[in-house]
């Protein structure tokens, strides 16, 4: 065992909500053994030096800067809401865990003719997020009103508190029920892993975190490729290679039919529907596409 065997780090996640759901997900994805009760507060990992605990995502970014947690996970528009609070000065992102994505958006009333950011100078605005928003308004030279409110922000407009309303949205649905349109996103977000930028003064507990991140890493990295084997007639693998590379090169294997070969390699997610068409059109027979569950470049 390393020297960190008898520290633990402390990780806040949101109690209960799909960003916990999300969050949890990718902790198992590491290997990383724990219970499942949603009643307790906090819990230690079975099987690696970690501790759990179990809050309201808006409070992880203080709990984290106060040391209440050595690090958490939380949406990238909480921890850019609180940036500016002098306790989360401390604080940084070590990863952009890529889910939970959301976008925070400008709405208006169906009747209004929106025509830009600039229709929002000397109006009105309802929103969580006074901060983000003030920031990007500040950044287009527009001076606005801001109605901070902590939830039901869609009806703001509809009781006369503001002119536009500025929220998360995901399906735009309760937007519609409330008689407003998107018209405008100012912001995008997804979970990121923070942590206080002095982590590092504690070696046992900066070298903890280095083993999760070498994990994380392995999770995120799997989840950009897929596993390919295909069988292919052997005069096309140099074709091939070129096309689908690999982390180094294809492993190919010949096969007992003369003149055929196995071919196994990786491909980017993004690429594999032009690379499956590809393959086809060289003969390709047999292809075989698996998920990747850890993998490491």
């Amino acid at each position: 065992m390393n020297g960190a065997e008898n520290a633990r780090l402390r990780l806040a996640v949101q109690k209960s909500g799909r960003l916990s759901e999300k969050s949890l997900e990718l902790v198992k994805k590491c290997g990383i053994q724990f219970g499942s009760d949603s009643r307790v507060l906090s819990e230690a990992a079975g099987n690696f030096p970690l501790e759990f605990l179990y809050v309201r995502d808006d409070d992880i970014p203080a709990f984290v800067a106060d040391g209440v947690a050595d690090i958490g996970i939380v949406g990238r528009n909480e921890f850019e809401e609180r940036a500016s609070e002098e306790n989360t000065a401390s604080l940084e992102v070590v990863r952009d865990l890529g889910f939970a994505k959301c976008r925070l958006s400008v709405a208006v009333p169906n009747d209004v003719e929106y025509t830009g950011l600039g229709w929002l100078s000397r109006k009105r605005i309802a929103t969580t997020y006074p901060s983000i928003l003030g920031r990007i308004l500040e950044e287009n030279g527009i001076t606005a009103e801001l109605v901070k409110i902590a939830g039901s922000v869609e009806i703001a407009p509809a009781i006369g508190v503001s002119d536009a309303i500025c929220d998360l949205v995901s399906t735009g649905t309760t937007l519609r029920m409330n008689g407003l349109k998107e018209v405008e996103t100012v912001f995008r977000s997804s979970a990121v892993l923070i942590a206080r930028r002095d982590i590092e003064s504690d070696p046992e507990k900066s070298e903890i975190l280095r083993r999760l991140l070498l994990r994380v890493d392995a999770v995120a990295t799997a989840r950009n490729y897929k596993y390919i084997m295909f069988n292919l007639p052997e005069g096309h693998i140099n074709r091939v290679a070129e096309m689908v590379g690999g982390m180094k090169s294809p492993t190919v294997t010949p096969l007992f039919e003369k003149g055929w070969v196995s071919v196994q390699t990786v491909v980017e997610e993004d690429r594999f529907w032009t690379v499956f068409e590809d393959l086809k059109e060289l003969g390709a027979e047999g292809i075989l596409v698996t998920d990747i569950e850890k993998m490491t470049r």
